[in-house]
């Protein structure tokens, strides 16, 4: 079962239902849309959430995972497209208010509880990725 969406000209208003995955839904939406300029921004509840944090040192990711009831506080991000393929980008803060936490970071995986309602608006153009050796990641190529 996808996640409910529609669309009204360049802004398309989504829904996720609980156990859905936040990243496999905009790629899906991505596709199905045929998305190649998009920015996401949204909010909603989640189970399972696991965050990353690039570090330009070692070009690599430090992961955290965090499960139980946490707020989605945002979510905010891009579909871009890198090797012809929709390619996203999301940063989400996330709150559990019993414990007093807040974390954010890069999402790598967010798994709904409750809701999510994310709204993605295109942007008439196109914007690839490309590598920056660098740098260490896929960055604007524009």
């Amino acid at each position: 079962d996808m996640m409910e969406y529609k669309r009204w000209g360049e802004r398309l208003v989504l829904r996720l239902d609980p156990g859905e995955e936040v990243g496999e839904c905009l790629l899906e939406v991505g596709r199905k849309e045929d998305i190649r300029l998009a920015e996401i921004s949204g909010l909603g509840a989640a189970s399972l959430v696991e965050l990353g944090m690039f570090d330009t040192e070692t070009k690599g990711f430090t992961e955290a995972c965090y499960q139980g009831t946490y707020e989605i506080a945002s979510i905010t991000g891009s579909i871009t497209r890198l090797d012809g393929e929709p390619y996203l980008h999301v940063h989400m803060v996330i709150g559990n208010l019993d414990r007093g936490e807040c974390h954010g970071g890069h999402m790598i995986r967010a798994v709904i509880s409750a809701t999510a309602e994310i709204f993605v608006n295109i942007i008439s153009g196109q914007v690839e990725r490309k590598m920056n050796e660098e740098i260490g990641l896929h960055l604007f190529d524009l």
